[in-house]
């Protein structure tokens, strides 16, 4: 399987760090008289975005990918060697134990090549939370040694959430990487086959749709039966739901923008889709972060952007609920990737 690029830091590249990332967020949004974020929200009537109790803890387990997607946001890949350990996932476990979570969202890389992975998904089962992996479905059949992580995921009713960009291998294979189409449909097919996607099994799997290219995803619903019809119809494959996540002005996605000459277009188009509605249901009214290291973070993309929580709270080993639920959301112009249209949220369309 053909790698799509290398990471940022691999290459040397000045968009690995994420001072410069932002920067350039701020300096050209501003040339472009795009407005701040909270900015929008105000104008529009929402004001101040402030956070609900949370209900998942979405839990990095480091860097480390078999792959190296063109879009990610993580930067993640072969070469990072960042990685959770097993005492930062004890204190995500004590943290849980005193607190009302009830779903645990284990993301990556690919959280499976943490070494710690099977241990902290059996302690996580045994205290009967929700587990949810984001599995990029190509490690299962990368190596022999994962090859029976769909039994182990049904045996512990891990809920399994898989991105695949699109339903044909040339879409997909563009954005990630040559052969990752081929192999998806045979992880597909593994979990398929140990009841994954089957009706009344209690088995579920969803798959993540990232647009190719600078654009907004379509809408859910209607991509939702075409992944549907085609995978079963082209290839035998049965899933439950797919989820529509708009690609964020981040990282590796951001560097596409840049070089490709997209990025002032696709700012515009954000900004001018944003959808109140959507700002409503971001997923960091609801959602605590951990990165790698134990540091907390409103969300998934404040972690890359190393965007820490605005609490006295910063580390999951101190983690207070109450404290969490009443800080203000951090924010900046990469968060109107998620109130554009539709709306964006790692559970897909928001409005």
């Amino acid at each position: 399987m053909a790698l799509a690029t290398t990471s940022l830091i691999r290459r040397g590249s000045e968009l690995s760090n994420v001072g410069v990332q932002r920067q350039l967020l701020q300096q050209d949004a501003a040339v472009l008289s795009l407005p701040q974020f909270d900015e929008q929200l105000m104008h529009s009537g929402i004001g101040e975005l402030r956070p609900l109790s949370p209900s998942i803890l979405q839990i990095n387990l480091g860097k480390m990918c078999n792959q190296a997607c063109k879009h990610c946001h993580v930067d993640a890949g072969p070469d990072r060697t960042e990685i959770m350990s097993r005492e930062i996932m004890q204190q995500c476990l004590d943290a849980l134990d005193a607190s009302t979570i009830s779903t645990v969202d284990l993301t990556g890389g690919a959280p499976e090549m943490n070494p710690e992975f099977r241990w902290f998904v059996e302690q996580l089962s045994a205290r009967g939370v929700m587990v949810m992996v984001r599995c990029n479905l190509t490690i299962i059949v990368a190596n022999p040694k994962y090859h029976d992580l769909p039994q182990f995921y049904a045996e512990h009713g891990v809920h399994v959430v898989s991105s695949l960009p699109f339903y044909d291998a040339t879409y997909t294979d563009r954005q990630r990487g040559g052969g990752v189409f081929h192999d998806s449909i045979r992880a597909l097919k593994m979990l398929n086959d140990v009841g994954y996607g089957i009706e009344n099994s209690g088995l579920l799997i969803d798959l993540v749709y990232n647009p190719v290219g600078a654009l907004l995803p379509g809408p859910q619903a209607s991509l939702e039966k075409e992944f549907k019809r085609n995978l079963s119809d082209k290839h035998n494959v049965v899933f439950n739901s797919l989820h529509c996540i708009t690609n964020m002005p981040i990282s590796r996605f951001l560097e596409f923008l840049v070089n490709s000459g997209n990025y002032e277009r696709y700012m515009r188009t954000l900004v001018d889709a944003f959808n109140p509605a959507a700002a409503h249901g971001v997923m960091c009214r609801t959602t605590i972060s951990v990165g790698y290291d134990g540091r907390l973070y409103d969300c998934d993309f404040n972690q890359m952007l190393e965007m820490p929580v605005a609490s006295r709270v910063k580390h999951i080993a101190e983690f207070d609920e109450a404290q969490i639920t009443s800080r203000m959301i951090a924010t900046d112009r990469h968060c109107f990737g998620c109130t554009a249209g539709s709306g964006s949220s790692c559970g897909g369309q928001l409005a």
